[in-house]
């Protein structure tokens, strides 16, 4: 006997499953890992936003934008002018995190291109403002002082924003040929300067120990006659001129002649 079966009757039982099965999908959000969600109620930024896991929404009225708060890295390549207006290219690497606590303002009053719109445009300004305080030839020497600088400008403009940046590091300063020749034809001129300065100090030293070395030379001989001089009694002298007489008189008469020894 063959039955019929009215299928009808499942399909408002059918529209029910999916409808719930719709709005159970719709009414549940995952907040990814290092992340969290702002909320948008029919149009409306919520201040308070969601942490990572998983969270209850109103379905169809609420939407969830996910906002990355992890570290993010961006790399600019800019230019500025030193003090002594010299073209300096330079490329940079900044790594800077969202706060999470402000990641509903960062969506409400930048919207999603928030590098593009405030990080890189601060990142040239601040740049600017302390490459034109070195000279082209000082930025190279004070690579560590401008990395400091820019981490300490970008977070006085970034902070307000909830954006923070945690470190700058410079890949690289270029600079034009011309200066680069310059630079190189300093470095041989000083190079052959110093060799110049360091030969004629040696002579001078050289001179110099000479000098001295005749001076205690001469002080010594003059040292030595002095202890000669003064250990020479009246009776050596006497047996000197004693030793030195020939047992001759002189071949001369006369009351006013007086005879040496000492000849």
């Amino acid at each position: 006997m063959k039955v019929n079966v009215d299928y009808r009757k499942f399909v408002p039982a059918a529209v029910i499953v999916l409808l719930l099965l719709v709005l159970g999908l719709n009414s549940f959000v995952v907040v990814a890992p290092g992340h969290t969600g702002v909320v948008v109620t029919l149009g409306k930024v919520e201040e308070k936003v969601m942490q990572e896991g998983v969270h209850f929404k109103m379905p169809f009225t609420q939407e969830v934008i996910q906002i990355d708060n992890r570290i993010t890295k961006l790399e600019v390549d800019t230019e500025a002018f030193s003090k002594d207006l010299q073209t300096v290219d330079t490329t940079l690497a900044i790594n800077y995190r969202i706060d999470k606590n402000m990641s509903y303002s960062i969506f409400k009053d930048i919207g999603s291109n928030y590098e593009g719109v405030l990080v890189t445009p601060a990142v040239n300004e601040v740049l600017k403002a302390i490459v034109s305080r070195y000279t082209a030839e000082e930025t190279v020497s004070n690579r560590a002082l401008i990395s400091k600088g820019l981490l300490d400008g970008l977070n006085e403009k970034l902070n307000p924003f909830g954006l923070y940046a945690t470190d700058v590091n410079i890949i690289d300063f270029d600079f034009s040929d011309e200066f680069i020749n310059a630079i190189e034809e300093k470095q041989v001129a000083q190079q052959k300067l110093l060799k110049a300065e360091t030969e004629k100090q040696t002579a001078i030293t050289i001179a110099e120990a000479e000098a001295e070395t005749m001076k205690i030379k001469a002080q010594a001989e003059a040292e030595a006659n002095r202890i000669l001089t003064e250990s020479l009694s009246d009776q050596i002298i006497e047996y000197s001129k004693i030793e030195k007489w020939d047992g001759k008189l002189p071949q001369v008469s006369g009351a006013s002649t007086i005879i040496d020894l000492s000849e």
